[in-house]
């Protein structure tokens, strides 16, 4: 099938798990044991199917994305699968309600899976859909634990993959426990690992400013949302204040937040979240306005479709390797040699292991 045929939606299908870790994730804002995931198939009058999923943080919230992407089903039946057309009628449906949170989410889910459809339509990966070709993509692993022992013992783990960039999630409300942390996994890595750290928007701006000066001392590559993520004026006063690269954008609901965060020029790096910026659409918005002010780009989470568009994006910075998804896909995405391998088959590369999955659906 060529890339200008049509595909047209006949049906879409998500299903709500909620996936126990191996090991629990612990942030600034509390310990996730669990990861609530959307599995969204997107099928087409054609036979081609498009497969995205989608991460809403807490159970709470997992049915009722479930349910909200289920209920436009009927809205979307028998629309062309183009990204761009659909996207138009969701914002016209949901402008009264607003483009973010739970909205959003199912808007970039639906994206993410009609794009796939597409690829899979012409028989090539996404990224070469997108105009690139599959390549390797230097990636970066998220550590889970925020102990000195239990990041250090994770940190020598990942090492052995190849990683030569690690991030620690800080921010115990006590600047000495941040440090112990950083230092003790220094002194494990050695100084040619680079080392970034993340706040999860724990710190007020005041307590960033002054944190931060102690922090600069440390090396690090960059400090990820020291304040709360809408604040970027905080940011921009902080990211003044720092020697050390801030790193923001994970939490921007499309790429007008992305231009006013540029606007208040609120960090020296981005960070592109594929459902929260509106799916492959979305991104490629932000890619190009990264492009157009000179900011590397990195991803946040979902890496099988973060490495494709990484390929397309001009400022390609980094890719953040925290398999959240692995142990319901047939193939999860391979890190050779601290990098991220694109699939060379067509689509985004997932599959689900249906098997698997099973004892996860809520």
């Amino acid at each position: 099938m060529d890339s200008t045929a049509r595909l047209t939606i006949r049906a879409i299908r998500a299903r709500g798990l909620n996936l126990t870790l191996d090991r629990s994730i612990q942030t600034a804002s509390g310990v996730m044991n669990t990861t609530p995931l959307v599995l969204v198939d997107l099928s087409t009058q054609e036979g081609i199917t498009g497969h995205s999923y989608i991460r809403c943080y807490t159970p709470g919230a997992l049915q009722p994305l479930v349910q909200l992407i289920a209920n436009l089903e009927e809205l979307l039946r028998d629309e062309a699968a183009a990204p761009i057309p659909v996207e138009q009628k969701l914002q016209r449906h949901f402008r009264l309600l607003g483009p973010q949170g739970l909205t959003a989410m199912a808007m970039g889910g639906i994206d993410m899976a009609l794009w796939d459809a597409r690829a899979r339509a012409c028989g090539v990966p996404l990224v070469t859909l997108l105009g690139g070709e599959p390549r390797p993509i230097p990636a970066y692993a998220s550590l889970r634990t925020m102990s000195p022992q239990g990041a250090t013992a994770e940190a020598e783990k990942l090492l052995a993959l190849g990683f030569t960039a690690l991030k620690i999630k800080i921010g115990w409300g006590d600047l000495a426990e941040d440090l112990a942390t950083i230092r003790a996994v220094r002194r494990t890595v050695g100084t040619g690992i680079k080392l970034m750290v993340d706040y999860n928007q724990s710190l007020s701006v005041a307590e960033a400013v002054e944190w931060i000066r102690v922090l600069d001392e440390e090396q690090l590559f960059w400090i990820e949302e020291p304040t709360r993520a809408d604040n970027f004026k905080g940011h921009a006063s902080i990211a003044a204040a720092a020697r050390t690269a801030i790193q923001l954008g994970e939490n921007w609901w499309g790429p007008h937040d992305m231009a006013k965060s540029i606007a208040a020029h609120a960090s020296d790096y981005v960070m592109l979240d594929v459902m929260k910026l509106g799916g492959v659409t979305g991104w490629l918005r932000a890619a190009a306005l990264a492009e157009s002010v000179g900011l590397l780009a990195s991803s946040h989470t979902f890496p099988e479709f973060s490495a494709h568009l990484l390929g397309v994006t001009p400022t390609c910075q980094w890719l953040e390797y925290l398999d959240h998804a692995g142990p319901i896909l047939r193939e999860p995405i391979h890190i050779k040699d601290g990098y991220a391998m694109i699939p060379d088959r067509p689509g985004c590369g997932l599959e689900w292991n249906e098997d698997a999955l099973q004892r996860w659906l809520a």
